[in-house]
């Protein structure tokens, strides 16, 4: 047993020892797995390769999990056989990225296992995903198209701003343009000074007149105008204020029971004197109408028979406050004031009731009516629209002093409706003014669903 003491013995085993522990750390610290055959293979194609090193580290978050094995041509594409460690859950839908490492060239694998409810990979399979990242010859290829882009814009804006300029591209035509319109508009200036010192004078003349029109306090100026508007309306206010309180004609006809019993009964017995309900419609229509200038209310009450769709005829009382118009004319005494004749006119206007006799004819929205129209001979139009709630009327009549009348109404709750427009638009009768005012118009559907919502 001599030779176990032999150095020659000790050498050896020292040299067997040495390498085994060299071997065993050599395989702890690389990162290739399958040297402990704890791993999964697999492969893809790439157009370029370049960067990519055999035995690289694979990469999946940034953690290594396995190396590059082998590179090799295959149909005129990068192979790449890679090795994975067999904890990493690669499935069919796994994704490889090719990812630039640094700026002189450098790339490495980033893997992406693929969602989990898919199936599993199998060992040596083809990974089809694959996603070529940024490197630095994609870098270089795009600043080379950026720079050649940069070289044509140059070219184009130095040939658009020389001196002589070109109509080939777009900025040259729009500075021949603009220099153009600069030269026009000097020599237009330059040759109308005079017109357009008259049109600043004329503007300076019409904001004058709109300042002394806002601030003329006369009673015909546009504060006391608003002020008698503002009235007419608090006044218009008050009227359907009493209507809803039911007080008025118009107030018991909607809230009073025995007032809408005696309608309906009215109604129903013009009904059978014209013969039957069903056949033809009766309705009443009540409206009021302040006249601005004249500064008094006219009324009226109509009756409509409505014997078929297409027509109807129509019966009213007016009691007009300017029925008759008396025009007086006096002498100033003393100086009369300034840019006024020696004589001034006072209109006297006194009520006079009259009647209205009309037949009417519809084509859908359209209707043309005519006959007697306040005393006087005359036809008007009506036209509806916004889903038949709005209407617009002009009439003419009284032919020998021809009144034309104007007027728009908008029906908003169950038959009432507000109403404006212009009276004697020609002023033949000396009575011409604005007006506004509101009315009710009750069919018989009307006054039965009134009678049900109040039983």
């Amino acid at each position: 047993m001599n030779w176990l003491r032999a150095a020659e013995f000790k050498v050896g085993l020292l040299v067997i020892v040495v390498g085994s522990l060299i071997a065993v750390m050599s395989m702890q610290v690389s990162e290739d797995p399958s040297y402990l055959g704890r791993s999964k293979k697999a492969w893809f194609l790439i157009p370029n390769a370049g960067g990519l090193v055999k035995n690289s580290a694979i990469r999946s978050a940034g953690i290594p999990v396995g190396v590059i094995k082998d590179i090799r041509l295959q149909d005129g594409q990068a192979r790449v056989d890679i090795t994975v460690k067999s904890d990493v859950p690669m499935t069919t839908s796994a994704a490889i990225e090719i990812k630039a490492q640094g700026i002189l060239g450098d790339a490495h694998i980033e893997v992406y296992p693929g969602s989990p409810t898919d199936p599993p990979l199998p060992d040596n399979s083809q990974i089809l995903n694959v996603k070529a990242g940024g490197s630095l010859e994609n870098l270089m290829a795009q600043v080379g198209e950026v720079t050649a882009s940069l070289k044509v814009v140059a070219k184009n804006l130095e040939e658009a701003t020389s001196q002589d300029g070109t109509r080939n591209h777009v900025l040259g035509r729009i500075v021949k343009n603009v220099e153009t319109l600069t030269r026009d508009l000097a020599q237009m200036t330059t040759e109308n000074k005079e017109k357009i010192g008259d049109i600043v004078d004329e503007v300076h003349d019409i904001t004058s007149s709109l300042r002394e029109v806002m601030t003329d306090n006369s009673d015909t100026g546009i504060k006391k105008t608003w002020a008698r508007l503002s009235q007419t309306m608090k006044n218009l206010d008050e009227i359907t204020g009493k209507i809803n309180r039911g007080e008025g004609t118009i107030g018991k006809l909607i809230s009073d029971e025995a007032t809408a019993e005696k309608v309906e009964n009215a109604i129903d017995g013009v009904n059978d004197m014209i013969g039957g309900a069903n056949r033809i419609e009766t309705a009443f229509d009540f409206k009021t109408e302040y006249l601005g200038e004249v500064g008094n209310w006219k009324t009226t009450v109509g009756v409509k028979i409505q014997p078929g769709l297409d027509r109807y005829y129509y019966l009213a009382v007016v009691d007009d406050p300017v029925g008759v118009v008396e025009t007086t004319r006096f002498q100033y005494s003393g100086t009369p004031p300034q840019n006024s004749g020696e004589y001034y006119e006072k209109k006297t206007y006194e009520n006079k009731l009259k009647f209205t006799l009309l037949f009417a004819k519809n084509f859908w929205d359209l209707t043309l009516k005519g006959g007697v129209i306040e005393n006087g001979g005359g036809f008007g139009v009506d036209y509806y629209f916004f889903r038949r709630k709005m209407r617009a009327t002009v009439e003419a009549f009284d032919f020998t002093r021809t009144n034309l009348r104007g007027s728009l109404s908008y029906f908003f709750y169950r038959g009432l409706y507000v109403n404006a427009g212009w009276n004697d638009a020609f002023n033949k009768n000396d009575a011409s003014s604005g007006f506004v005012g509101g009315g009710l118009y009750l069919t018989n559907d009307d006054l039965k669903l009134l009678l049900t919502k109040g039983l």
